[in-house]
């Protein structure tokens, strides 16, 4: 069991499979990219499904998300799916990306074992999406999710990020669109893991924002803390249902009091947090010969040092030194 000091319990893995992407999403890095992590600094295919191993059967991990980066552009993802797939206990698995090769790999990963996916799309406007990605790829995103609902990797979730000056009045259009294919949309609030390190708390379009922008076209039912659970997005129903639209609102709502999550690095490192500033090595303990019992143990400690909130609402909050590419969404 991974327990912190504050009673939390994490079930829920996420693993990033690699710090590269192949867009240049600018709430996330520069136009230019970033320094990739080496390749021997990477986790091995053999070494992610140990570390998951250990995590199903020593430490009571049930689902596992794998994310990037963007992990499509991974070699090995349909392989190391296939395994964790074969693990016992089973764990769900999820995986978050962009969605640009999902059109040539649902099917395998289908196949291989994924549950569903997560698709990140901030606009439905092609020109938008350019400039938000520095990268004229909007009509492989939607093939994308058309591949991924065809092959039954449901519920098709779709994350989107809205920006002042680009997008912020798309919220309506969006869920109108999300409800039409059978998506369920989420929206997220800009949080501080851009590279740049030019987030603004004050620049940001709220979850109060979002949810006034929606209510312009929909009539929202909250669904309940009950159905909510360690969830991060508070969900409503849409016109009574059955449709739901979710709002993440990791910097003006936290929800750190039921964060059930764990994290993994592509570089082998344990994050208690998005937010957190401290890492614990497994990928040295891995490559020096460590049992299993004793990876486990590492584990263990990293989790009961888990602060007790991310810290968001501190006026001297210090964002990470690595940006949300290198640790994962």
């Amino acid at each position: 069991m991974l327990i912190d000091t504050y009673g939390r319990v994490a079930t829920d893995l996420r693993v990033s499979l690699t710090d590269r992407c192949n867009l240049r999403c600018t709430y996330c890095m520069p136009e230019e990219g970033l320094q990739w992590l080496a390749k021997p600094d990477l986790l091995t295919d053999d070494e992610i499904v140990r570390l998951i191993d250990i995590a199903v059967t020593s430490l009571g991990i049930e689902e596992v998300r794998f994310t990037g980066g963007e992990p499509l552009l991974r070699p090995g993802l349909v392989g190391i799916v296939e395994r964790v797939a074969a693990l016992e206990p089973r764990p769900q698995m999820s995986l978050t990306t962009n969605g640009i090769g999902l059109k040539r790999t649902a099917a395998a990963l289908k196949a291989a074992g994924l549950d569903r996916v997560n698709v990140s799309l901030d606009t439905l406007r092609p020109d938008v999406f350019k400039t938000l990605t520095r990268r004229d790829r909007h009509k492989d995103v939607l093939e994308g999710l058309d591949a991924a609902r065809e092959a039954g990797l449901t519920p098709v979730k779709v994350n989107s990020v809205l920006m002042p000056g680009l997008n912020e009045d798309e919220a309506p259009d969006l869920l109108a669109w999300a409800v039409e294919h059978e998506y369920e949309l989420r929206f997220i609030e800009q949080m501080p893991l851009d590279a740049q390190h030019g987030w603004k708390r004050d620049g940001m379009i709220t979850a109060g924002d979002i949810l006034a922008s929606l209510r312009t076209r929909f009539e929202l039912t909250p669904e309940g803390e009950e159905k909510r659970g360690s969830a991060p997005a508070e969900r409503w129903l849409v016109d009574g249902g059955p449709h739901v639209v979710g709002v993440i609102a990791s910097v003006t709502r936290p929800f750190c009091a039921a964060c059930d999550r764990t994290r993994l690095t592509a570089d082998g490192q344990v994050r208690t947090c998005l937010f957190a500033r401290e890492e614990t090595d497994l990928r040295a303990a891995l490559r020096s010969g460590a049992p299993d019992e004793e990876i486990a143990r590492i584990w263990r400690l990293a989790m009961w040092g888990k602060k007790a909130g991310a810290g968001l609402d501190d006026p001297t909050f210090v964002q990470p030194d690595r940006p949300m590419s290198a640790i994962g969404g």
